[in-house]
């Protein structure tokens, strides 16, 4: 890293976010670097408009895990497809990741032990640079998203079959395509926000909103037309 870009004081802010021996902003590549200063003063309306405030009962606390790699065609990030029998969201795409175990002490710890059981991730090989702001989600976790720079990439897999069905590393350059790009509703209207089309897979969600804020704030974002809202139960 530059010296120019190690003394940023937006990187250098972005250490007290964590414990400083758990993040790491300098070890971030310069193409995370504007990623790093939008999130440094970015809150959760910059993130979602479906944030929920908090309601005074002992949170659900969960995290994932956002983690961006250089790649072929420029950089990637992993996500994964949940198990098409589990009670809940089944068959979505999503950030590996989960709800805090007791022996997690803070959510880059539930994040990496997550990705670490559902994809066989080698924490050694993750830089974590950054957190997003803390999200309370319309299921009641209070979810925190980890940025982490992937250092030695190797081939990741369904872990836990009965939890992961795929795992798969998306070009960013792939997600901003404005063709890939819509506007979904669910729920009733009780959650609106940006979706992806990859393939045969819809990503949406709270999954959805980070990768927006990934791609807006990193400089990735291409111009697309949000064209009418579609809903959940009509794709």
């Amino acid at each position: 890293m530059s010296s120019s870009c190690a003394a940023d004081p937006a990187i250098a802010r972005a250490r007290h976010w964590l414990d400083a021996t758990r993040v790491h902003p300098d070890r971030a590549p310069g193409w995370m670097h504007p990623l790093l200063r939008g999130l440094d003063t970015a809150g959760p309306a910059d993130i979602s408009a479906n944030d929920l405030a908090p309601d005074g009962i002992a949170a659900r606390q969960s995290a994932v895990l956002v983690l961006l790699s250089g790649g072929p065609d420029g950089p990637e990030v992993v996500l994964q497809r949940r198990a098409r029998r589990l009670r809940h969201h089944s068959g979505e795409i999503s950030f590996p990741g989960g709800r805090r175990d007791e022996g997690d002490h803070d959510p880059v710890a539930t994040a990496l032990r997550e990705a670490q059981e559902e994809t066989g991730l080698d924490p050694s090989t993750v830089d974590v640079v950054a957190t997003f702001p803390r999200l309370v989600l319309l299921t009641g976790f209070h979810v925190t998203a980890v940025l982490g720079h992937w250092t030695a990439r190797s081939t990741l897999s369904a872990a836990d079959p009965a939890e992961t069905e795929a795992v798969l590393q998306v070009p960013l350059a792939t997600l901003a395509e404005p063709a890939h790009r819509f506007r979904m509703r669910a729920g009733g209207g009780a959650w609106r926000g940006p979706a992806f089309r990859i393939g045969d897979d819809v990503v949406w969600g709270y999954t959805g909103e980070v990768l927006d804020t990934v791609l807006r704030m990193g400089g990735w974002h291409r111009d697309w037309p949000p064209g009418p809202e579609q809903d959940w139960e009509d794709l």
